[in-house]
């Protein structure tokens, strides 16, 4: 694994003393992660260092810790350690069949090394309490981008309908649960226009939500061409006009939007748009990334602000897609694995407001991912159709959530053979033999 290196030289007796100190530590943290390479980019680290923690929260992070430090110490030499990645859109109101067909969230993103998930508009106004009895048992944190139509993402359409937009709900809904909302949605509008469907009725209702509460918008948009007495809607009015800055545009690779120019180089709306504060998010699902759009928008220097999955019930065998998956299709595009997990941590936290995550400052929650990168032969799919091969892999190995281990696999990082096991352990308890 190449790491690299920012190492001063200090005093050699300074050095010595401090050793000495380190030698001498007793017990003091729960746990401490060994020998891993940090990638923590809103405190600028990227170098082999040791984590400790205590009560749930990072406590200290360092060079060389000893083990004698925590009560219990995990070897991650050779793995990534970074703050737990945030999947910026998910479908994960699985409870409601009538909906966009969602996952089950704590099942996929924690073998991903997903912590924390933003339900991209499938609950609304009306249903977000029924959808909180899912965010309430989650072993991991779901937050939500509130969908502008009140019922959510309905597949009777309630996307489609001007009077679901319903601005005062979604206003009162988001202020009444500001830790768990962090945002509107919109999407999937379009079809025929008149005076009770104007074009830009989604969108401007849901900005009008966005503006009086100050939270970002998640916008899905499909520019249509003019209809009678009504212009297009425009990609270049979206971005320039519509789109404020903080706003983010979701399935931003998507075949739908002219992010391409016709001789196949960035759109210079998107230039434009990111100059005063538009944010983009991947959005990958099953249908907004075509390998003959998204490689030339690389190469280009394109990457979004976010890389989301958009998980919904057949993506995960349909593409073959988790949060790790999208990640590994970039970085097998070129993009660097340092701006990756930028774009899985610190970015997407300051996109949704959350600066306390995405980061392993002392005394933040210890949601932390350990990853490695696998080398081998490995086939990515694109939608639609078309595939790329790589030589490597992003895995996950072990993904913590307030510092408890939710996910230890495939190696069990944390766990000593059986036999190792001291016998005063309550696994040699004999508590299932009934007694006679």
């Amino acid at each position: 694994m190449k790491r690299r290196e920012f190492v001063s030289t200090p005093l050699l007796g300074t050095a010595m003393s401090a050793s000495s100190a380190l030698a001498q530590e007793t017990p003091r943290y729960e746990m401490v992660l060994k020998g891993g390479h940090v990638i923590d980019l809103a405190n600028q680290i990227n170098r082999q260092m040791d984590v400790a923690l205590l009560d749930g929260k990072v406590a200290r992070v360092d060079r060389n810790i000893p083990d004698s430090a925590g009560k219990k110490s995990i070897n991650v030499a050779g793995y990534y350690v970074t703050p737990g990645l945030i999947d910026l859109h998910i479908c994960c109101y699985y409870t409601r069949l009538d909906l966009t067909p969602s996952v089950i969230a704590d099942h996929h993103c924690l073998p991903s090394g997903v912590t924390t998930c933003c339900d991209g508009g499938t609950a609304g106004a009306d249903s977000f309490e029924d959808f909180k009895k899912i965010v309430d048992r989650s072993k991991m944190r779901i937050l939500s981008f509130l969908n502008i139509a009140a019922p959510g993402a309905q597949s009777s359409g309630a996307e489609q309908d001007p009077a679901q937009f319903k601005v005062q709900l979604a206003v009162d809904t988001a202020r009444k649960y500001p830790n768990l909302i962090v945002g509107f949605k919109t999407g999937h509008y379009g079809g025929t226009f008149s005076e009770a469907r104007l074009p830009w009725a989604s969108v401007d209702a849901v900005v009008e939500a966005g503006r009086q509460t100050r939270l970002p918008v998640l916008a899905d948009f499909t520019p249509m061409p003019p209809q009678g007495t009504f212009p297009a809607t425009s990609y270049r009015e979206f971005l320039l006009e519509k789109m404020r800055p903080g706003d983010i545009v979701t399935h931003c690779l998507a075949d739908r939007y002219p992010f391409l120019t016709q001789d196949g180089k960035l759109n210079p709306d998107v230039t434009k748009a990111r100059a005063r504060g538009v944010m983009f998010d991947l959005g990958h699902a099953a249908g907004s990334f075509s390998l003959r759009r998204v490689t030339p928008a690389i190469q280009h220097g394109f990457i979004p602000d976010s890389i989301s999955a958009d998980l919904f019930s057949d993506t995960p065998y349909t593409v073959g897609i988790n949060l790790a998956n999208v990640m590994s299709k970039l970085l097998c595009m070129g993009v660097p694995f340092e701006e990756i997990i930028r774009r899985t941590t610190v970015s997407p936290a300051q996109m949704i407001h959350r600066p306390e995550l995405g980061n392993l400052s002392v005394g933040s929650t210890a949601d932390i991912a350990v990853l490695e990168i696998v080398k081998g032969k490995f086939a990515y799919l694109g939608s639609g159709g078309g595939k790329i091969v790589g030589n490597q892999k992003i895995q996950c190995v072990m993904t913590m959530f307030g510092g408890r281990i939710l996910y230890d696999h495939p190696y069990g990082l944390s766990l000593p053979l059986w036999q190792e096991i001291p016998k005063d352990s309550r696994y040699w308890a004999d508590t299932t033999r009934q007694k006679f």
